[in-house]
C-alpha cells in the first residue's frame, strides 16, 4: 500500500496547519499552512482563509517567498500579519519581519510597520483598533531611533560578544541578549501618515522574555506574566497588568509558590482568568490550576477545583457565564465549558482529538478550532457547544491516506495502575504474520502522547512495516494529579516499570514478533531510552535523541538550571542517573544530537557517545569499529526541523534498526557522503 509515508519526500512536503483566528463577526477565519519552498530546503507559510459555514474552499490569502505568520484581526475588519517580504518603497532595503495590512475589503496588503530590529508577535483587541506588538530591542536602546544606531554599530564593528548579569543566558537554540523583548503600541492604526511604536513597559523589558500577554477587549489593559530573578540564579512569574494610556504598570499576583499566566479577559472586562502553575520542590510534583481573578482588586478564586486536569483557558462565551478550556486527558485533549458560578466541567468534544486555539463565535453557540490526533494532522473544525457535534471544514489540505490502523491498549504498572497506550499497526499486521515493533517514549517528562507530530511520526515507521507503541507512563498527564506525583524526582522507578508493562503486554500480542522489538525516545525519552539501555537487555537496538546522559553534567549546563535543581537533590540525580549504569548496556545504540541544543546541551550526547565506545559491554575494537552509531547535526536544536535533515533522521533511524532488528542492510542517504 503506498501513502504519503511511504516515501520521505512525500511526507517532508505534506503541509502543515497551524493557529487560527476569528473576525469579530465571527465570518471569517484565518490560519496558517506551511509548504516546502522550492528548494526543498526550509518550510514556507502562507495565509488561508476557511469558510466558517464549511460551504466554499479553503482560499489563499497571503503569497511570497518569505511567508507570513502572526495572523491578527482589528476590530474593524483588516488583517494584520507580520513577513520579511520586501518594502515596496525600499526593495534593495534589509528584509526584517514587518507588520502588514490586508483590507477586508480585500486588494493588495500594505506595509503598517516596519523596524530595524523586526518583531515577533501581534496583539489586537476585539472591541477596538488597538495593536501591540512583541519586538526585540538592545538592552540599553532608549527608543526606536537609538535602537537602530546600536544595531548598525554593534553590526558594522563585528561584535558579536554579550555581556550578561543575570540568568538564563540561552534558551532552547537562542543565544540570549543583548536584544531583549519588549512590548511596543503602535500608536495612530488609521492616521494617514506610518504609525509611530511606542514602548509599554519600559521598567520591565528584561522580565518580558517568553511572557505570555493579552489584551482586554476594549483595548485599555494589558495583561503579562513577567519573570522575576530571585537569589541562586532562580526565577519566578508573576502576572502584571500594564494601563496602556498612562503606561502604568501593576502586579497582580505574584507569590514563591506558584508562577502566573494570564488568560482571556471576560467579555465584560471584569474578570481575568488565570493559569497557575505550582513551583515545584523535590517533594513536590507540578500541578496546575484555573483562577478567576476579578480586575476590581478581589481576591482570585480557583474554578474546577475538584476536576482531576489541568485546565488551559482558552475563550469566553459572550455573555461571561463560561470559560471554554481545554486539557489533556486520557490521550486526548478535548474541549469542556466551565462554568464560572459553579466551577461545574462539562465536556463538549467527545472523540479522541487534541484541541488548541478554541475561537468562539459571536452568538456564543459555535466554537471553531484547530484539532488533530494520531489519525490526521491539524485540521480547522466547527464545534456546536451545546451538542458537541464537531464537523470539519473545508481545510486547505486533505487528511493523508494511512499506512495502517490505530487502537487503544491498556497495561498495569506494578502498583495497580493503569498505563494507556496508543498501538499503531501496519497494513498486514496478523497472527499469521506477526510484524516487529518500537516502544517509542514519550519527552517532557510532562506531556503525553495525544496529537499529531510531524517530527515523531509513527506512520513513517508504519509504512515500513513496524508496529509503534505510544504508552504514557508515570508523569504523563491527563490521567490525574497522581500520574504524575508517581514519578516525580524518581525517573528511573514508577516511568520505567510502567514502560516494561507495556511491552510485556506488547510482545504477548500474536500479531508482534517479540523477538524483534526496539525502544525509541526523545529528551526526557531519550532519557529514558539511555536507562532503559542499562537495566534491560530485551531490546534489539535503542534509538536515544537529544537525551540526558550525566545527570550531575546535565543540571548546571542546561538553559533552565533553576528548574532542574527544584526536582533534583544530589542523591535523586546519582540514583537516577543512566550513565551509572554505563557497564550494563550491551545494545546497539543510535545517539542522535543537535548542536544547538541548550535544553540538552551538546555535551550530553558526546559524553554517551564516549561511554558506549570505552566502556559499554559493546565497546570499539582495536580497529575503532563499534555497533552504536552517532547522528550528528551542528546546526539543529532540541528538534531537527529542517526538511532535509528530518529525511536523513528518518533514513539513519530506519537503517539502523533494519541492521538490528530485522537483520538487513539498507542504503544510508548519499548526502551523507558515506
Amino acid at each position: 500500500m503506498t501513502t504519503p509515508f511511504s516515501s520521505l519526500e512525500d511526507f517532508v512536503a505534506l503541509p502543515r496547519l497551524s493557529g487560527l483566528v476569528l473576525n469579530r463577526e465571527g465570518t471569517r477565519l484565518v490560519t496558517s499552512v506551511a509548504t516546502l519552498d522550492p528548494k526543498k530546503t526550509a518550510y514556507q507559510s502562507a495565509l488561508w482563509e476557511i469558510d466558517p459555514s464549511g460551504a466554499e474552499p479553503a482560499r489563499r490569502l497571503t503569497r511570497s517567498s518569505a511567508g507570513e505568520s502572526g495572523a491578527a484581526f482589528l476590530a474593524g475588519g483588516d488583517l494584520l500579519f507580520t513577513s520579511a517580504r520586501p518594502d515596496p518603497e525600499d526593495a534593495d532595503g534589509e528584509k526584517r519581519p514587518s507588520l502588514w495590512r490586508l483590507p477586508a475589503t480585500g486588494g493588495e496588503a500594505s506595509l503598517l510597520v516596519t523596524r530595524e530590529g523586526g518583531m515577533s508577535g501581534v496583539l489586537t483587541a476585539a472591541e477596538a483598533d488597538v495593536v501591540v506588538l512583541t519586538a526585540d530591542a538592545l538592552a540599553g536602546s532608549t527608543g526606536e531611533e537609538d535602537d537602530a544606531e546600536r544595531r548598525k554599530a554593534r553590526k558594522d564593528s563585528g561584535v558579536a560578544a554579550i555581556l550578561h548579569a543575570g540568568y538564563p543566558v540561552r534558551y532552547w537554540d537562542a543565544d540570549l541578549g543583548p536584544d531583549e523583548p519588549r512590548y511596543l503600541a503602535v500608536t495612530d492604526v488609521d492616521g494617514d501618515g506610518r504609525p509611530t511604536l511606542d514602548d509599554l513597559v519600559p521598567s520591565a523589558r528584561g522580565g518580558l522574555r517568553n511572557a505570555h500577554a493579552v489584551l482586554s477587549p476594549d483595548g485599555r489593559l494589558l495583561f503579562s506574566s513577567l519573570t522575576v530573578p530571585e537569589e541562586l540564579g532562580s526565577q519566578r512569574s508573576v502576572l502584571v497588568r500594564v494601563d496602556l494610556a498612562t503606561r502604568e504598570l501593576s502586579v497582580l499576583l505574584d507569590d514563591r509558590e506558584n508562577d502566573y499566566t494570564p488568560g482571556p479577559v471576560s467579555p465584560d472586562g471584569r474578570y481575568l482568568a488565570v493559569t497557575r502553575d505550582r513551583r515545584t520542590t523535590a517533594e513536590l510534583a507540578p500541578q496546575s490550576s484555573l483562577l478567576l481573578l476579578p480586575l476590581d482588586g478581589g481576591e482570585p478564586r480557583q474554578l474546577a477545583a475538584d476536576w482531576d486536569r489541568w485546565p488551559s483557558p482558552e475563550a469566553w462565551l459572550p455573555d461571561g457565564s463560561s470559560l471554554v478550556a481545554t486539557a489533556d486527558d486520557d490521550g486526548g485533549a478535548p474541549v469542556v465549558v466551565i462554568d464560572v458560578a459553579t466551577g461545574a466541567v462539562r465536556r463538549v468534544t467527545e472523540d479522541t482529538a487534541a484541541y488548541s486555539d478554541v475561537r468562539v463565535s459571536p452568538d456564543g453557540r459555535t466554537a471553531y478550532a484547530v484539532r488533530s490526533s494520531y489519525l490526521f494532522p491539524a485540521e480547522v473544525v466547527r464545534i456546536d457547544l451545546a451538542t458537541g457535534a464537531t464537523d470539519r471544514l473545508q481545510n486547505p489540505a486533505e487528511r493523508p491516506e494511512l499506512p495502517g490502523t490505530l487502537e487503544r491498549v491498556e497495561s498495569v504498572g506494578q502498583d495497580g495502575q493503569a498505563v494507556k497506550s496508543w498501538l499503531v499497526l501496519p497494513e498486514g499486521a496478523s497472527a499469521d504474520a506477526p510484524v516487529p515493533a518500537l516502544l517509542w517514549i514519550h519527552g517532557g517528562p510532562i506531556g503525553s502522547w495525544n496529537a499529531w507530530t510531524w517530527r515523531w511520526s509513527p506512520w513513517v515507521m508504519a509504512a515500513r512495516g513496524y508496529a509503534v507503541l505510544l504508552p504514557d507512563p508515570a508523569l504523563s498527564t491527563g490521567y490525574g494529579q497522581h500520574m504524575v506525583d508517581r514519578g516525580w524526582g524518581s525517573w528511573g522507578a514508577a516511568p520505567y516499570t510502567d514502560l516494561m508493562a507495556a511491552t510485556d503486554d506488547l510482545v504477548a500480542r500474536d500479531d508482534i514478533d517479540g523477538t524483534r522489538v526496539a525502544a525509541m525516545g526523545g529528551s526526557f525519552g531519550g532519557y529514558m531510552a539511555n536507562w532503559v539501555a542499562g537495566h534491560t537487555a530485551r531490546f534489539a537496538a535503542i534509538v536515544t535523541h537529544a537525551s540526558l546522559w550525566a545527570l550531575d553534567q546535565f543540571g548546571g549546563t542546561t538553559d533552565a538550571a533553576y528548574y532542574w535543581a527544584r526536582e533534583m537533590t544530589p542523591e535523586a540525580m546519582l540514583e537516577n542517573s543512566p550513565h551509572s549504569h554505563i557497564g550494563s548496556i550491551d545494545t546497539p545504540m543510535l545517539v542522535i544530537h543537535g548542536d544547538k541544543d541548550y535544553r540538552v546541551p551538546i555535551g550530553e550526547g558526546l559524553r554517551l557517545w564516549y561511554d558506549l565506545l570505552s566502556a559499554s559491554k559493546l565497546p570499539a575494537n582495536e580497529h575503532g569499529v563499534t555497533p552504536h552509531r552517532f547522528l550528528y547535526f551542528p546546526d539543529e536544536n532540541h528538534w531537527i526541523l529542517k526538511p532535509q535533515h528530518a529525511k536523513i533522521w528518518y533514513s539513519v533511524v530506519e537503517a539502523f534498526l533494519a541492521s538490528n532488528v530485522l537483520g538487513e542492510e539498507r542504503e544510508l542517504p548519499r548526502e551523507l557522503g558515506l
